[in-house]
């Protein structure tokens, strides 16, 4: 259940991962059939903050939310900022108590600072990551991927990383159909993975815009139930295979096979919750081939099994 969030803004706080924030889960749209939530930004006091831009934002409460909230999020702040101990404290009684918990660009040394982040893995900018590791060693820190989740901790790289951040959330706990449909309503693209690579020469929008391998990547979505190699894509463009596997990673941020297997796996997701087919009737359309194939990638890319994934989605 997702209802409740409260951002948590510290003192020269970014004004742009504030705003992704309230972008996802501040603007109401419940009138266009989004779901809505409690929202709150909090400030240690309630009192006035000031942002890295030079003027000041009027929060809606002091921590109280932050005791109640479904999610506690905190967005990106100076690195020597020193929150106040009743701020991190909140943040490990929400942690403790089940809330999810997220962090844009640098705020998650604020999570470290928490100790959230011992033993878990996480990321954050790119220009920040050693940083990140030397202050919390025990932090398995991603230093290249747009957001990691390990259980309910989510960090996110820099600035558009925490939109897909938020939009992974929101499609965790409402859906692949509602998390589509803010996207659109954003403009953004509906989906990124959070192991694509945060160096990325031309990332694929919506429209899957890559000015080499445009035509291929529209004819890989419409066949993705079809056994697909490396050398058969090759062929394809009329490249050598290395040479086509450096270009596809260069223009999409990832391996052949592993953007592949994520398309493939965001289809099973869609065919899950909208269709009645059997799970191996869906391992067949995705194109894994059986059920043992589709729930070894199902859970290792989303930590859960298709059925439990379908029975979940239902409940919802």
């Amino acid at each position: 259940m997702l209802t409740r969030v409260a951002v948590l803004a510290l003192d020269q706080i970014a004004p742009f991962e504030l705003g992704v924030l309230c972008e996802v889960f501040g603007t109401d749209r419940t009138a266009d059939g989004f779901p809505g939530y409690e929202f709150a930004v909090c400030s240690v006091d309630g009192g006035p903050v000031r942002t890295r831009s030079g003027f000041s934002i009027s929060p809606h409460a002091d921590l109280a939310p932050l005791a109640t909230a479904d999610l506690v999020a905190v967005p990106a702040h100076p690195l020597s900022c020193d929150a106040a101990p009743a701020a991190v404290e909140a943040l490990r009684a929400a942690a403790a108590r089940g809330a999810w918990v997220m962090s844009v660009c640098s705020g998650a040394f604020l999570l470290g600072q928490a100790g959230l982040l011992d033993g878990r893995r996480c990321t954050t900018h790119w220009n920040h990551a050693a940083l990140l590791r030397e202050r919390h060693p025990t932090a398995q820190v991603v230093p290249d991927e747009l957001y990691v989740q390990d259980g309910r901790i989510i960090t996110s790289a820099g600035t558009a990383a925490g939109i897909d951040a938020c939009l992974h959330l929101v499609r965790q706990v409402h859906g692949s159909a509602v998390a589509t449909k803010l996207a659109r309503r954003m403009v953004v693209p509906p989906h990124r993975a959070g192991g694509q690579s945060q160096f990325i020469e031309a990332p694929i929008p919506d429209a899957v815009a890559c000015e080499t391998l445009q035509p291929l990547l529209e004819w890989l979505l419409r066949h993705l139930d079809q056994p697909l190699t490396v050398d058969d894509l090759a062929g394809r463009t009329h490249m050598a295979p290395r040479t086509f596997a450096r270009r596809f990673r260069a223009e999409t941020g990832a391996t052949p096979h592993d953007w592949i297997t994520h398309q493939r796996v965001l289809l099973a997701r869609r065919l899950l919750e909208e269709t009645e087919l059997t799970v191996e009737s869906v391992a067949a359309r995705t194109g894994f081939g059986d059920s043992a194939t589709l729930r070894h990638h199902f859970n290792r890319r989303l930590g859960t099994t298709p059925l439990t994934y379908r029975q979940t989605f239902r409940t919802r």
